[in-house]
This record gives structure tokens, sequence and C-alpha cells, in this order.
């Protein structure tokens, strides 16, 4: 009971994490590299798998991140080529993103459950395998069907299911503490990379086919089916919480109903789950929504005057994919690193930094659409530092999740947080920014300006949002500490899974009924 109101009472911007990372303020790198070496002996003997493969593995899950990635946005690239093929309005072209992510994240609670109790690197394949077949089908569809096109990327959806819900949680059982960031950041520098390389793919695909989009959706899927192969020749299937157990107990499998009831009754996963809700809603929003957004910039700035620089006749899919993957670059990294350092006099650093990633990233978000119809160098500019800000909190909402969720229910976790983050994030909002536009622009005789401007206004609510995801991770930072010592203590032995009555069954004992766990009888 001392230790918890302990835990409670530490103050919320500064307190030394004497749970974790004591041994830092010790002379560091010494300690910090025996920490290691420690952890790695310990993988080995737990898994049986050399430090070497393991980081060899997390290079195959990267790469299969980033073309998961970049199929994603190289439809968003080419988007006004599809709107213009298929004679659409932006509200069907936000449709064709709401669509995908709705597939996406109905089928993630399956996969899921499935990650938590079945070979995961199988699963993989095959959705990875669904995948490409699928998208490769879907550059054959021609402009007489534009139904075709929303059905085979809802499609594109069941093989995105089964690999985003599974692959951090084999991280997860490959490495420890400090490691695992680092492993974790490296695997999500393929977020934000994956999607300017779909950008840029998608751009330059196109341009060079002469104006033919079909051609930038056959990109992915050939580099998919040499996923395949990786996965099914050099990943490894490690054992489930096994380096983070000092038990020889087996672990305790409850029903998915008991899975999700836990979840919801753990504070920090809820919040920051919310809390990254706001970022796929900004992040969705802008990454369908942005190069048209600069395209029709461009063409109210320099439809009245000549311009003779480079920056009048520039590829804006390009330019955001080129800003996009930098951001992501700098952002994942640097979020990661500010955590680890700020973790030394404050054990909530990971919310606190996710928080202030969002709060300051809102005005500069607000700031480019202020300023784009004077200036496209300040737009991109405000961007460029937006979404730096915005990719901080990549690789520690991940972090936060595996270290506050037991191993039986990780990759539940994974799936329930896919599901509210993309049904309340970007599931909608490329949608519903399309609609806004459109709703705009109704009843008023259309022009380059006004669609400028119907778009600028739409997007505007990406900054509120972002600031209200900057209030839900402040709130996260309120429990992370109580709920990561929870899950350390079930994952060490020291404390028994909560069971519901419905995980029981009822057996004879002295001629009485007495209900026991499941998991201690055998069948």
């Amino acid at each position: 009971m001392a230790s918890r109101r302990s835990l409670d009472s530490a103050p919320f911007l500064t307190q030394a994490d004497n749970t974790e990372e004591e041994q830092d303020r010790d002379p560091e790198s010494q300690v910090s590299d025996e920490e290691d070496d420690d952890n790695i002996k310990d993988v080995l003997l737990v898994t049986g798998i050399s430090y070497k493969r393991s980081v060899v593995i997390v290079m195959v899950l990267v790469y299969i991140n980033l073309l998961n990635y970049m199929d994603r946005f190289t439809v968003a690239g080419v988007l006004p080529d599809i709107a213009n093929d298929f004679k659409i309005k932006d509200s069907d072209s936000g449709l064709v993103q709401t669509v995908f992510i709705s597939s996406y994240m109905v089928l993630a609670p399956v996969f899921g459950y499935l990650g938590d109790r079945y070979n995961r690197k199988y699963i993989m394949c095959g959705g990875i395998t669904f995948w490409s077949l699928i998208t490769l089908s879907s550059s054959f569809i021609p402009k007489e069907h534009f139904w075709l096109l929303l059905l085979t990327r809802g499609l594109v959806g069941v093989g995105e299911a089964s690999y985003s819900t599974i692959a951090p949680t084999l991280i997860a059982d490959l490495f420890l503490a400090d490691q695992r960031s680092r492993m974790l950041s490296f695997f999500y520098l393929a977020t934000p990379v994956g999607c300017g390389l779909g950008y840029i793919v998608g751009s330059k695909v196109t341009s060079v086919a002469g104006g033919n989009w079909h051609w930038a959706l056959r990109v992915t899927p050939g580099l998919g089916f040499i996923a395949i192969l990786l996965l099914l020749f050099i990943v490894q299937e490690p054992p489930r919480g096994a380096v983070e157990r000092k038990t020889d107990k087996p672990l305790i499998y409850t029903s998915w109903t008991s899975d999700v009831k836990a979840l919801l009754k753990n504070p920090s996963f809820v919040l920051s789950t919310f809390g990254f809700t706001t970022v796929a809603f900004v992040t969705g929003a802008l990454a369908l929504w942005a190069p048209t957004f600069l395209m029709r910039a461009r063409r109210v700035l320099y439809s009245h005057e000549p311009c003779q620089t480079p920056i009048c006749d520039s590829d804006d899919s390009m330019i955001f994919g080129g800003i996009t993957c930098v951001t992501g670059l700098l952002g994942v990294g640097a979020g990661v690193e500010i955590s680890r350092r700020y973790r030394k006099v404050n054990p909530r650093s990971d919310p606190l930094v996710c928080a202030m990633g969002l709060l300051c990233s809102s005005p500069f978000l607000f700031l480019s659409l202020v300023f784009a119809e004077d200036s496209l160098i300040a737009t991109y500019v405000f961007i460029f530092i937006g979404e730096t800000l915005l990719s901080l909190n990549w690789a520690l909402v991940a972090d936060i999740l595996l270290y506050v969720v037991i191993p039986t229910r990780r990759s539940t976790a994974e799936a329930l947080q896919i599901v509210v983050s993309h049904l309340l994030g970007d599931a909608g909002s490329p949608y519903l920014i399309g609609v806004i536009s459109d709703r705009v622009r109704k009843g008023k005789p259309d022009s380059y300006l006004l669609q400028f401007h119907s778009l600028g206004y739409a997007l505007m609510l990406c900054s509120f949002v972002g600031a209200i995801g900057g209030g839900f991770f402040l709130a996260t930072a309120l429990f992370i500490q109580k709920d990561r010592k929870k899950a350390e203590l079930y994952s060490q032995g020291l404390l028994e899974v909560e069971e519901s009555a419905d995980d029981r069954i009822v057996v004879p004992k002295r001629g009485r009924s007495t209900k026991v766990p499941v998991s201690s009888v055998l069948i």
C-alpha cells in the first residue's frame, strides 16, 4: 500500500525514476553497457535467438512496415490524377482512404486475437500475400468503375491489419528496456519514411508512365512478395513474454472478453489510445489532402503573374513526400532520445514528450495554412516544423502500450488501439475534410481561389484536434507509473493475472461446487 501511494504522489514534472533507471545517475555509459550485455545474454538464454539474428529480424519487420505505408500513401500521392480520371469530388476522393482504413480497423481485432494465440510469422505471411495480390489487381481498374477501386482498397486493409497488430509484439519478445525502445524507434521510423516514399514513388512512377497512375500501384506488390520470402526464411517466432518473466510458471491465457475488459480498466492504455487517435486524425487528413492543398495554393499564387523560380513548377507530392521522410526521421529519433534523457529525472517522460509534441505542432500546422496564400516557402517551413513535432510520439506510444500491458494481451491491445485510433481518427478525417470543403464551396461559383480556401478552412480542424490530443497524453502521465509497475510485477510472476467468472469452470470438491481457473485444470 505504501509503495502504491509513493508512486501516485510522485511530482508530475520532475522525479527521479527509482524503479527503472536509477543506475543512470552512476557512471552512465558503463552501467548502461553492462545492462545491455546482461539483457542480450538473458534473451539468448530464454529465446535461443542471438542478438544479431534479432536485429536482422527487426530489419525485415522495418522493411515490411515501410512497404505497408508506401502502399497506403501511394494513392494519396496520385490522388489528383485519380480524381481527374474518375471525375469525382473532394468527398469521394476522401472516401478512397476512408474505405481502406475502415476495413483495416474492423479486421484488426481478429488478427489481434489470432496473434496472441497462434504462430505470428505465418499469420503475417498469409496477410501480406493477400495484400500484395489485391493491390496488384487494383491497378487494372478502368475509369468507369470507381466502386471497384473502393472495394479493392477496402480489401487491402485485410493484409495490413494482419501485420500491424503483430509485428510490434515480436520486437517486444526479442528485446528489453532501452534496447526495446531503440528497436521500436527504428521500426516506427518506417512509418513517416514509408509515407513520404509513397508520395514520391506514386508521383514519379505516374510521371514516367506518361500520367498513367495505375503503374504507381504496381510497385509495392512486387516488393511484397520479397517480404514474404524474408519472413519465411529469416524471421523466427520468439516465445511470448519469456524475456520479461523471472518465473517458470506458464503464461495464463484468459478469454478475449476478459482481455478487453482488463484493457479498458487500464487508464494508461485507454488515455494514450485516445491521444494517439488525435495523431491518427491529423496525420490521416494531412497525408491525403496536403499535396492537393499545396497544388491549389500554387495555382492561386501564380495564376496572375509569371514566376521564374523553380518552386512555381514543382511537384507538390514529391516535395511533401520528401518533407515527410525527413521530418519522420528527425521526429521519431528525437522523441525517443528526448524521452530517454528526460526519464533520468522524470519517469513520466514518455507521455509528457508525446503531449509536448502535439501541443507544439498544432500552432505550426495552423500557421502553414494561414501563410499558404502569401508564401509557399513559409508554408513548407511551418509544415516541416509541425510534422517533426507530430512525429515525436510514434515510437513512444508503441512503447507505452508494450510496458503497461501484460504479454498475453499485447496483440489484442495493439488491435484495440488500431480500432479506436482509426475509427475516431483517420478513418473519418479524410472524408470529413472533403465534406467540409465541399460544403464551403456549395452554391458558389467555382474557382481556383474558392477550392484553395475551402480546403484550407477544412484542414484548420486538425490543429484543434491535435491540441486535444496533447491533453490526453498529459492525463496519461498521471497513471503511467502505477500501470507500468503492475505489468512488471505480473511479468516477473509476482502478481497473478485477474480472471473473471467467464474464465473459470466448476468442478466438484468434497461434494460441493468450487470455481477454479481454467488454466489450472488439465483438459
